[in-house]
């Protein structure tokens, strides 16, 4: 399982305050726990918090760069701040994220081709987040032929198949694997998978037991990647365990130890 650390977050209290008065110490702390925690990347997202995002987004990337060459998930909207941002990284770089639409497409993927970064897409288009499994299906084949037209290796592609709570939207954590399911056969080698974890949570009230039992299942389901709370110890403990029941990981007693240590 590749984590991306979700907490370099301006919709995170800690990391907005943080951003708005330039606080360096805050957000490396943040960078450095999620990376001990099993962070293989950290998602840099600016959020809502004040002053002009590519200021923000600069100011954070160079404040992590300073304390880790841990790869970066620059996540923004904004295509001109994306390129920006990634202009301004040295360490690896993951661009968060592109639909599924012509428009969209055109732009990110020879954006990645050309700085050398992997890149997520989401099985979205000009009518929203698709309402059942052939949707998914028909949008990530259509994200992966245009990767495969534009030069992009598969390998570095993800396919975010785009999970909704699941207080809201009841057959959509269903769906979703099912999705990965067919969509993992649609290309060889096929491209990566990759979700939003805390979505499938989000205004629930057991949410840490939800994302747990969510994220285990989806491993089972063929998700390579999950952008997630690594601080979390029994998030990381079940996707490890996943990983370790699917012989992706070799058993000893002290298992969870052995993968940590092995980061």
């Amino acid at each position: 399982m590749f984590v991306i650390g979700e907490r370099i977050n301006g919709m995170f209290d800690d990391a907005r305050n943080a951003i708005v008065a330039r606080n360096q110490g805050v957000i490396q702390d943040l960078a450095l726990r999620q990376i001990r925690g099993g962070a293989d990347a950290l998602d840099i997202n600016v959020g809502p918090a004040k002053g002009k995002p590519v200021d923000n987004m600069i100011w954070l990337i160079e404040t992590v760069q300073q304390a880790t060459d841990c790869p970066l998930a620059i996540d923004t909207p904004k295509f001109e701040v994306m390129k920006e941002a990634l202009a301004a990284c040295k360490n690896p770089t993951i661009i968060n994220s592109t639909k599924a639409t012509e428009e969209g497409l055109e732009k990110y993927i020879p954006l990645a081709v050309e700085t050398g970064s992997r890149l997520i897409a989401l099985t979205i288009d000009q009518s929203g987040v698709p309402s059942n499994v052939d949707n998914r299906i028909l949008m990530g084949a259509t994200i992966v032929a245009k990767a495969m037209e534009g030069g992009l290796d598969l390998r570095n592609l993800f396919i975010d198949t785009v999970i909704l709570p699941v207080n809201v939207a009841p057959r959509q954590p269903a769906a979703v694997m099912e999705a990965i399911r067919q969509l993992k056969v649609v290309s060889s080698p096929p491209p990566q998978f990759v979700l939003g974890l805390s979505n499938v949570s989000q205004g629930c009230r057991e949410r840490h037991l939800i994302n747990r039992i969510y994220l285990a299942m989806a491993i089972g389901a063929g998700l390579d990647a999950s952008i997630m709370d690594s601080m979390d110890e029994e998030l990381m403990a079940a996707a490890i365990t996943a990983d370790l029941l699917l012989e992706k990981q070799i058993y000893c007693d002290d298992y969870i130890s052995a993968y940590m240590s092995s980061k």
